[in-house]
């Protein structure tokens, strides 16, 4: 299959009916990942996540979606970005770049990427919200990072804080953020 380009002007076209989301979990160093794994097990935000992202569509990249211990995300539309042309799994959608994938979801009122680091970077400036759970820790390994940015773009809408307990082992705080100004 032949991949296509796609004018970013296609997104903006279609961007009305689509709200780009990123969601993801950050150390107090931006750390998000060590050798392919999240870097602190806390329950309560992975089912803060399947809450958030539950019916709607999740796009990644090919190192994200390979790193999901049971596959394609249920009861979700699973949009995998990747550069192998013969890249096939059950349960996904693939295409070759950002834009292509974008313009595919381009009828979902709501789209969330997911990760990895690239893909968040090259999202970023289209992204009309962040869904951020931010770990108050850093850890001691780390490889992937959440890209930087200015929270003074940002507007925060939501702030939920969360002391470690016996099933969590960090403090944390889920914060949604909103664009200033929109796209």
């Amino acid at each position: 299959m032949a991949a296509h380009a796609v004018s970013p002007c296609t997104f903006f076209t279609y961007s009305f009916r689509m709200n780009l989301n990123i969601i993801c979990a950050l150390a107090e160093n931006g750390a998000i990942g060590w050798q392919g794994s999240l870097l602190y097990y806390l329950p309560a935000d992975l089912k803060h996540f399947k809450q958030l992202t539950t019916g709607h569509t999740v796009l990644m990249g090919r190192k994200t979606f390979e790193s999901l211990p049971k596959g394609a995300l249920p009861n979700r539309r699973n949009v995998v970005v990747t550069r192998q042309t013969d890249y096939t799994a059950p349960g996904i959608e693939v295409f070759h770049s950002l834009s292509e994938a974008l313009a595919a979801c381009a009828g979902d009122a709501e789209v969330f990427v997911i990760g990895g680091a690239s893909v968040y970077a090259e999202a970023f400036p289209l992204a009309h919200r962040l869904y951020l759970t931010h770990i108050h820790a850093t850890p001691a390994q780390a490889d992937t990072f959440f890209p930087s940015f200015d929270l003074n773009d940002w507007v925060q809408e939501e702030e939920e804080h969360h002391e470690a307990d016996e099933r969590n082992e960090q403090p944390f705080t889920f914060a949604c953020y909103r664009r200033k100004g929109g796209l």
